[in-house]
């Protein structure tokens, strides 16, 4: 083989490794995570003192009415949740406002099994306080959610874990 083409044949094997080694570390990439959990904020303490209630009524049922009399610590977390993900079974130590940015979450109650499908721009109120629920993204790209948790304990997780009910 010629010098020529011994430095053609070098070349095009160096241009191809380095077309490798660009292509084939993004292609290797891990997956995200089911679920992702991005804190907004720290942990925060009202200054004030502050009275916590939500009266909700879903579906023409009866009302439920949430107290939370010193809601204490607030956090504002947005979780990245990909399609058929699910959280666990689980409850909060307060009340807890969840507002879908993109996507779908279908949330289930313990007491009665049945989810309700929410969209982006639609919000609702997790009772916490022992009320168990699972939920879950029902779509087939990730959905976004930022949920304010009231009443968040001092440290440690916002979800205290719980037997599974459905």
């Amino acid at each position: 083989m010629n010098r020529n083409r011994r430095v053609a044949v070098m070349a095009a094997l160096i241009a191809v490794l380095a077309i490798a080694v660009n292509v084939v570390p993004s292609a290797a990439q891990d997956a995200p995570p089911p679920i992702a959990a991005e804190p907004l904020t720290p942990r925060s303490v009202f200054p004030d003192e502050v009275d916590l209630k939500f009266k909700v009524k879903t579906d023409g049922k009866a009302t439920m009415v949430v107290n939370q009399g010193d809601p204490s610590r607030t956090l504002v977390v947005r979780f990245t949740v990909q399609p058929g993900a699910h959280f666990p079974w689980h409850s909060h130590a307060g009340p807890v406002v969840v507002n879908i940015v993109s996507g779908s979450l279908t949330y289930v109650p313990a007491d009665t099994c049945i989810g309700r499908t929410y969209s982006a721009g639609q919000a609702f109120v997790d009772a916490g306080h022992g009320h168990v629920h699972s939920a879950f993204n029902p779509g087939t790209t990730p959905t976004v959610f930022v949920a304010t948790f009231f009443g968040a304990p001092a440290q440690g997780p916002l979800l205290i874990p719980a037997d599974p009910a459905c």
